[in-house]
């Protein structure tokens, strides 16, 4: 969702009237790539670009490509193939392996249904959306590089609707080829939110690492402990006493530093339906607090129990504040995305699931 931000960002701050713009956008890989599927970046037609579609090696030839659409105005799909070793191909050599379909369409302010505008309208849903591009069509009124924001309403031809509710119950994005009309299926899920129950000096390398991966980052605390840094750094501010609003993609990470409090809030926390909890501290403190809680009369199940991570973070030898929030933010982001964190030289068989 960060790189999506920033384009639209660049884009407001464009004089369109001067420059003409265009959209790349992968639609399809196969086999290895650096990037996946709706990767994107924001081209310019003096050669600046916003994001990227790989790790350096085909954005100069997309900006190359992505001009003469925009002096053309027609959309083009190409495709770039990684895995030969053919010197005349982009990007061989390079040992990724892969085959890249790039979507480049130039984007007009008017349009109504202008990429960036629907993108725009997505980025503080927080909830799933489904986005239908169309790479190449035949039917009049779904032209190719046209974006639309999935709504129940709103109907396409053949089996694509189908498609549809197949992408979003899988949670996974795909390219599918009809007769007369292609279309690119994009899942694209909210930021993670996180939410940090304390004021001590180890929330700021968590709110600076988790901003600059677009994250939405909340503090609870005292009004009086939130300083102008801390402003500057959070989404939201709240007070203890306030309703902490929370989705699917919420995680609460309790780290008051005093006992009674992170004890309070993990009661909180674990009866509440928020999927991630993480807790500061020791094993043993955490241990205290729920035998506590028990003779208090709370009791509580196996999901509640699962869901609390303690001690928080991925076991990387972390010892600064800097380095836990690595290890903190680095377990969030392994558990909304339903991996363990474990080497990646020891995993078996691909980093992500090939098409």
């Amino acid at each position: 969702m960060k790189e999506i931000k920033d384009i639209i960002s660049a884009y407001k701050q464009l004089d369109l009237t001067t420059h003409k713009i265009a959209m790349a956008t992968v639609v399809f890989v196969d086999g290895s790539s650096y990037r996946r599927a709706g990767a994107r970046m924001l081209v310019q037609d003096n050669g600046i670009y916003i994001g990227g579609i790989s790790g350096g090696c085909l954005e100069g030839d997309a900006l190359k490509k992505a001009n003469h659409c925009m002096a053309r105005n027609k959309v083009d799909v190409v495709r770039y193939d990684t895995s030969k070793d053919d010197e005349g191909e982009i990007g061989a050599g390079l040992g990724c392996n892969g085959i890249i379909d790039v979507l480049l369409s130039p984007i007009l302010m008017e349009d109504a249904k202008n990429p960036i505008k629907i993108l725009e309208s997505c980025v503080n849903d927080r909830y799933t959306n489904c986005l239908i591009t169309i790479i190449s069509s035949e039917i009049d009124n779904l032209q190719a590089g046209s974006m639309y924001k999935y709504e129940d309403d709103l109907t396409f031809p053949n089996n694509v609707n189908e498609d549809i509710k197949i992408a979003l119950k899988s949670g996974k994005s795909v390219v599918k080829d009809y007769e007369n009309i292609s279309v690119f299926i994009e899942i694209l899920l909210p930021s993670i939110n996180v939410v940090l129950f304390g004021s001590s000096y180890d929330v700021y390398p968590l709110l600076k690492i988790g901003n600059e991966l677009g994250w939405l980052m909340d503090v609870v605390t005292n009004p009086i402990k939130a300083n102008n840094r801390m402003k500057s750094l959070s989404a939201s501010i709240y007070s203890k006493d306030d309703s902490i609003p929370f989705d699917d993609f919420t995680a609460f990470v309790l780290m008051a530093h005093d006992y009674r409090t992170d004890k309070d809030n993990l009661l909180m926390a674990l009866e509440s339906n928020v999927p991630y909890v993480g807790m500061l501290g020791p094993l043993k403190r955490r241990n205290k607090a729920l035998d506590e809680l028990n003779v208090e009369g709370h009791t509580f199940t196996k999901e509640q129990l699962e869901k609390l991570y303690n001690p928080i973070g991925l076991d990387i030898g972390s010892t600064t504040p800097e380095e836990i929030a690595l290890a903190i933010l680095a377990e969030i982001r392994a558990h909304f995305a339903g991996r363990n964190g474990m080497f990646l030289k020891e995993k078996i068989g691909t980093i992500h699931e090939r098409a």
